[in-house]
């Protein structure tokens, strides 16, 4: 009984040992090509970077006005180069996983890779918002200079909320964040804007209204 007992437990030793030997070479390979992707997304990151500084955008834009700080751009720069390198890391990391026998993590990876256009887009999309927010800043402000400088600022302020506001909207859609809340908020936003557009022209051309009804009625009375 005992030599039978002795027999089993060298077989379940010999069985776990011969089975570690089996995947000892999968997991260095699997860890070579993970330290692989690791080394190829820095130098990746470093890449961007170097090439649009280089290409020096923050500096045309800050020429032309666009936005008032260099560091503004500085900021959507490091985003563009974390998703450059991010993408490459989960990129090595699906043929590491496969290596290691992970299915379930395999499949999760390769969700995460058909969704980072998405979020490319949405980075795109947040920075041409951020620009065309300071661009109509400047517009609306330099076009209702006429009417003192608090309502100029006032309105100027107004435009670049609703802007900012609009492009959070698209980014959250474009994410597929609560896309239901998104129309909802939109859909809100619109009629709010409608209802005080309404009210501001019939509160400010009642007297206009008026006297149009006036004289119309006095013409009826002739």
């Amino acid at each position: 009984m005992e030599s039978s007992v002795t027999d089993l437990f060298g077989l379940t030793v010999f069985g776990a040992l011969e089975s570690i030997r089996l995947y000892f070479p999968r997991f260095i390979g699997g860890l070579l090509v993970l330290l692989l992707g690791l080394i190829v997304a820095g130098l990746a990151k470093r890449l961007t970077l170097g090439l649009l500084k280089a290409l020096r955008v923050g500096k045309f834009l800050v020429s032309i006005k666009v936005v008032k700080e260099e560091n503004e751009i500085r900021v959507w720069e490091v985003i563009v180069s974390e998703l450059i390198r991010w993408s490459l890391t989960i990129l090595f990391l699906v043929p590491t996983v496969e290596a290691w026998g992970l299915p379930k993590v395999t499949d999760l990876l390769n969700q995460m890779l058909l969704y980072l256009p998405n979020v490319f887009v949405a980075v795109i999309v947040g920075l041409i918002g951020v620009v065309v927010a300071n661009l109509t800043y400047d517009v609306v402000k330099q076009g209702a200079k006429g009417f003192g400088s608090n309502i100029d600022k006032t309105l100027a302020m107004v435009a670049r909320y609703a802007i900012v506001f609009f492009t959070v909207l698209v980014i959250l859609n474009q994410l597929g964040v609560a896309s239901d809340l998104v129309r909802i908020l939109f859909t809100g936003m619109v009629a709010m804007l409608a209802l005080a557009g309404g009210l501001a022209f019939g509160l400010g051309g009642q007297e206009s209204a008026r006297d149009i009804l006036k004289e119309l009625k006095r013409k009826l009375d002739k």
